[in-house]
This record gives structure tokens, sequence and C-alpha cells, in this order.
């Protein structure tokens, strides 16, 4: 279960980057970035920073799948907050991370890592 629990890690520490980095966006007033961006940046790019070349070590997929959660996350609550999805619309305050927005992985978080089969 190594190989499992290192993989839920290096996609928590995915997650939560780019997830500090849409925020950021957010308080600056600009868009968020598409998922096409946040893959270059936080696993292309991330890979070949000294710091984050560890990401390197296991495959890709849980780490895509990851910044595609997020994404997902970030439709659902904007959806939400325009009352497109079923139940009661979110109306998020003023403050800057709504009740309802996505919201940063802990250590304590259940493992969420997920590998895709591949067939020949």
């Amino acid at each position: 279960m190594v190989v499992f629990a290192d993989a839920t890690l290096r996609e928590r520490v995915v997650w939560n980057d780019s997830l500090a980095s849409c925020q950021e966006k957010y308080k600056l007033g600009e868009k968020k970035p598409n998922l096409s961006q946040l893959q270059k940046q936080f696993i292309t790019q991330s890979k070949n920073t000294e710091n984050r070349e560890w990401l390197s070590e296991v495959s890709a997929i849980p780490l895509q799948q990851s910044l595609n959660d997020l994404n997902q996350a970030y439709q659902n609550f904007f959806k939400s907050t325009k009352g497109q999805r079923k139940g009661r619309p979110i109306k998020p305050p003023d403050c800057f991370v709504p009740r309802n927005a996505p919201r940063f992985k802990s250590r304590k978080s259940k493992q969420t890592a997920r590998f895709t089969c591949m067939r020949v």
C-alpha cells in the first residue's frame, strides 16, 4: 500500500497548490485557470522544479484526476451559487472563501487516489 499512500500524498499536494493558485487569482480579480492550464502548471512544470521533482516518481494519472476533481468541485460550486443545481441555492457571503467553496485537503483526509484501468 506504499504506492497508494504515496500517490495520495502527491495528489493532495497538487490539489492544495492548485486551489491556492485559484484562490489567489480570485483575490486579484482574475479568472480561474482552465483545466489544461492547471495541469501544465501544477503537474508538468512542477515536476521540473527542484522542490517538486518528487512528483514525477508516480504516475501522472492520479495527479490529473485530482485536478479534474478540483475543476468539477468549482463547477458544482458556481452552479449552486446560480441556482442551477438541485437543492437550496448557495448564496456566497462577501468574504473571500464561501462556506461551500472547494477546500484544502488535510493530512487527515481520507485517501482519494484513483487509478484508471488501461486496456491494450
